[in-house]
């Protein structure tokens, strides 16, 4: 890692704890008066979808709003937060010296909304309508997913519905991605699972189960409580859920998370167009965010840094198309 890099790196015992574990935190990075601040700051930014890459009109006929997603690519907060050196020090630690970033995502649950399924990714194909996966780990990679990085943006409690893992569960994949999973709609904050209100934005990850009479092992589920500004890193192949909201305040639970991976992995490598939950867009102005090192690989999209932030205009360091 070189010096520029290496002032939050993780120390060997947290990297043996992270690969033991699939999970490491949390840590602290804003102040909770700072991060109301710019959380007060950001909601009217997030209204407005005129410059995010996945234009409204592309996006509304699906379940899930495209418009807020990649949202680092044209807010200039949250270009800010992903590379942090606090976030890309720690992630660098796990991933080596040349990291990206290819998505970022935010999580709201409201009042009396549902927890969220246990789930894996590894190749984010469970999502896509095509089936393709959208990231692609080298052939001789031992396993895929990404490394997570979660930060609270409020608090998250366990009544707001944190964020559960199971430890140690991120090397076996129990999910087939390659399944499909039927949308139900009237199933959305209906269902109890294990006695809690759980689903998948109205679907039932349970479908891309490789053996669908299994059951996660929720004896050592950890609930993972953040208080606002903190963040936490976990890998996407860890068995990970949330509670549901219980409603107790009127307050949402609001999580962003950036997701990274090594310059080696291909993003997006069969598709041209971004299709979640039944939305659609195009990946025309999309591109990855090169936050530690270099990319030797050209195999990648990367947006052109400014100093007024991300550029919608693409470019390939070694000039591969």
């Amino acid at each position: 890692m070189d010096d520029q890099h290496s002032g939050f790196a993780l120390t060997p015992e947290q990297v043996a704890q992270f690969h033991r574990d699939g999970y490491i935190g949390p840590f602290d990075l804003y102040e909770e008066e700072e991060m109301q601040q710019r959380l007060r700051a950001l909601r009217p930014k997030l209204l407005s979808t005129k410059r995010a890459i996945y234009s409204q009109d592309k996006a509304v006929s699906g379940v899930t709003n495209l418009a807020n997603y990649d949202r680092h690519l044209d807010i200039e907060f949250l270009a800010s937060h992903i590379t942090r050196p606090e976030i890309v020090d720690r992630v660098a630690s796990i991933l080596g010296p040349d990291v990206l970033c290819w998505r970022s995502e935010f999580f709201p649950k409201y009042p009396g909304d549902e927890g969220t399924d246990w789930h894996q990714a590894d190749n984010f194909a469970n999502v896509a309508q095509s089936k393709k996966p959208q990231i692609e780990w080298p052939n001789d990679a031992e396993f895929g997913g990404t490394i997570t990085v979660w930060t609270a943006f409020t608090p998250a409690t366990e009544e707001m519905g944190c964020l559960q893992f199971i430890p140690g569960t991120h090397d076996v994949m129990n999910y087939d991605e390659s399944k499909t999973m039927d949308y139900d709609p009237e199933s959305i904050n209906e269902k109890e699972k294990s006695g809690v209100r759980r689903g998948f934005f109205g679907y039932d990850y349970r479908q891309l189960q490789h053996d669908p009479d299994w059951v996660p092992d929720e004896s050592s589920a950890v609930s993972q409580v953040m208080r606002q500004g903190q963040f936490i890193i976990f890998w996407s192949t860890l068995m990970h859920a949330s509670l549901p909201h219980a409603g107790l305040t009127d307050q949402m639970r609001l999580g962003y998370a950036g997701r990274y991976l090594p310059t080696s992995v291909r993003v997006y490598p069969y598709s041209d167009g971004l299709e979640e939950f039944g939305g659609s867009a195009t990946l025309e102005r999309f591109g990855n965010v090169l936050v530690s090192g270099s990319d030797e690989f050209g195999h990648n999209r990367f947006v052109q840094e400014t100093v007024e932030g991300y550029r919608f205009s693409v470019r390939n360091p070694k000039g591969a198309s």
